[in-house]
């Protein structure tokens, strides 16, 4: 048997699988596509979470668009991050390329162009579907997080919420949240110092200036109403295809504290929300992160922790989290070591720097006869890459230098005319797009100060009104006292006087 026979054999025995996959392409050995020695993923580890890296300009774009789409006609909702801008051509299909055509002859595989359902989504002024959360639905304890609070701060928030939560007064938007910081040190610091304790001015000064920070990275138009209900990220078609939701971030690289927030929130959201999953051989959602290292690079030691706890624990919900980025050192190794699908795309080596990340890359993957991984790495053309899978006992599947498959739709955006019409026939848009703004905690307290001037100002006035009569009433009082009897007065009088002196004389 020749050796490109016995690889064949390798990838096939390694990749065979009893339940429903997706193919990714086809193994290359020695430079040359193997056709038919298809590399496969088994929907089974999905939930099991994965990565896509490599150079810019390498492919990694279109290795998450194929999955997305295969994930698609499989019935498995999708939510993508759009950092870039160029994931919704998902919606229309490819107008095809000769290009296209050889490569899947070398894999040996049909192509097939057609667009899938798409649902266009936004946490800012961009269209799409709005995406919004209250701070209520954040809890102290994540909001504190996100805000990279000390202890004691965290304690000002808890106590904050507990108040809040005795008093019926909702915290929906970001302007309930700082009216209530004022609140508990002014207007209600004796109310606060009676029922939960002193609260100090520096601590809600400082919380406030966190708040500040979101608020300036665009954070008042994600928190609020009407709350995006996670479930409706999983609907599919009348035909049983998964909606791909793309969530349009072109306007977030240089806001990543937002990012982050959006993207904490949501995974809690969807831990909090699904229930647990039996033995169903698919996953329930499948979310793609691109630009991981916005996240990552931003986010505080307590965040990357509460980041690290959902990754481990969301696979149960049925979900599939997979981080998209430049460099695998990109992701904390305590991430990186939850990941059991890598497809890596080539990795360049200008610097020392590069060749130790590229050693320190090959590592992560299982060792072959057939490959030098480090040699590997750096020689892959654009639309290959270096695979390892799970299959499904959750063993690692045989390492293969890939060629991918091409996606079926565009590889390009859409139109302002294609995503307009997109966005008009969206039944989300419609349920989510209106923007309320019912009585919450701000209004609910600007009442209360105003009542609490009102009798504040009555009481003012009663007193002073008091004040007003007593002195009248001592006035009064002086006058009458100055005031003499007339009979007094005649005979107190000078004339009175001599008189009297006279008639004495004259006895």
């Amino acid at each position: 048997m020749s050796r490109q026979d016995e690889f064949f054999k390798h990838i096939t025995d390694g990749n065979k699988t009893k339940g429903d996959f997706i193919t990714l392409g086809s193994a290359i050995l020695d430079e040359e596509t193997i056709k038919d020695a298809f590399v496969k993923v088994p929907l089974k580890t999905m939930n099991r979470h994965g990565l896509i890296a490599g150079a810019t300009g390498t492919g990694k774009t279109k290795t998450l668009q194929v999955l997305a789409e295969n994930l698609s006609d499989k019935g498995i909702p999708v939510l993508l991050m759009d950092i870039k801008g160029d994931l919704s051509g998902l919606a229309q299909p490819s107008p095809g390329h000769p290009k296209i055509d050889e490569r899947m002859e070398k894999i040996g595989l049909p192509f097939e162009a057609k667009g899938f359902p798409v649902e266009i989504m936004s946490i800012s002024e961009q269209d799409g579907v709005r995406l919004r959360a209250t701070v209520i639905e954040f809890g102290p304890v994540l909001l504190s997080r996100i805000l990279d609070l000390s202890n004691a701060q965290s304690g000002v928030v808890s106590v904050i919420f507990k108040y809040c939560d005795d008093n019926k007064l909702p915290l929906l938007d970001l302007k309930d949240f700082k009216k209530i910081l004022q609140y508990c040190t002014q207007e209600g610091k004796k109310e606060f110092e009676q029922a939960y304790g002193r609260i100090s001015t520096a601590s809600t000064g400082a919380i406030l200036r966190k708040v500040v920070e979101i608020e300036q990275q665009g954070g008042e138009l994600f928190f609020g109403e009407k709350s995006f209900e996670v479930e409706d990220l999983v609907r599919t078609t009348r035909d049983g295809r998964g909606y791909i939701n793309i969530i349009r971030l072109t306007d977030i690289q240089d806001r990543p504290k937002l990012f982050s927030t959006f993207m904490l929130s949501l995974l809690a959201e969807i831990y909090e929300t699904f229930p647990e999953q039996g033995d169903s051989g698919k996953p329930e959602l499948v979310i793609f992160i691109d630009e991981a290292h916005l996240i990552f690079n931003e986010a505080s030691k307590a965040l990357l922790n509460q980041i690290e706890s959902i990754v481990k624990l969301i696979r149960s919900k049925g979900i599939g989290l997979y981080f998209v980025t430049q460099n695998p050192t990109d992701v904390p190794e305590a991430v990186l070591s939850q990941l059991g699908l890598k497809i890596q795309h080539a990795l360049r080596a200008f610097t020392a720097k590069d060749r130790k990340a590229i050693k320190l890359t090959a590592q992560n993957y299982p060792d072959t006869e057939y490959y030098d991984t480090v040699d590997v790495l750096t020689s892959l053309g654009i639309g290959e890459a270096l695979v390892s899978a799970l299959d499904e006992k959750g063993r690692p599947t045989p390492l293969a230098a890939t060629m991918m498959r091409a996606p079926m739709s565009r590889m390009d955006v859409l139109t302002k005319q294609e995503l307009q019409i997109l966005l008009d026939d969206s039944k989300l848009a419609l349920k989510y797009n209106d923007d309320v703004d019912r009585e919450s905690a701000y209004e609910m307290l600007n009442e209360k100060i105003k009542k609490a001037e009102a009798v504040k100002a009555k009481e003012d006035e009663r007193i002073a009104k008091e004040k007003k009569r007593k002195k009248t009433s001592r006035s009064a009082t002086r006058r009458r006292s100055t005031r003499q009897n007339p009979i007094i007065k005649v005979l107190t009088s000078a004339t009175f006087i001599r008189g009297v002196f006279n008639v004495l004389k004259k006895l």
